[in-house]
């Protein structure tokens, strides 16, 4: 266990405190691990580039903030490892869709 910690907290030093980062631990019987730690969701970044605590209670209906192209390309970029994206435009599609579902405007 604490060989755990010391390894994630090791792996995680230079990410932003407080932000999420989903992990994929795999155990072994030998007491072995190994551990992949992934961007944090698309919707964090989304609802950090648009200053809000939420999304919108009616996506689709209701807009709950707004972000430019120029902030979803940088999301893009930043997600490219954890996207099915060949290319940064198909990268920049899946975060407008996730941007469209929380009710978030791109201007």
């Amino acid at each position: 266990m604490m060989e755990f910690c010391k390894a994630f907290n090791a792996k995680t030093q230079d990410m932003e405190a407080g932000s999420p980062c989903p992990t994929v631990i795999t155990y072994y019987q030998d007491k072995s691990f190994t551990m992949e730690i992934k961007t944090p969701p698309a919707s964090y970044f989304l609802k950090k580039a648009a200053k809000l605590k939420s999304g919108a209670t009616n996506p689709g209906r209701d807009t709950a903030g707004s972000v430019s192209i120029a902030q979803v390309k940088e999301i893009a970029e930043a997600k490219m490892k954890d996207l099915n994206a060949n290319d940064i435009e198909a990268a920049m599609k899946i975060i407008l869709g996730s941007a469209r579902s929380m009710g978030i405007e791109v201007k």
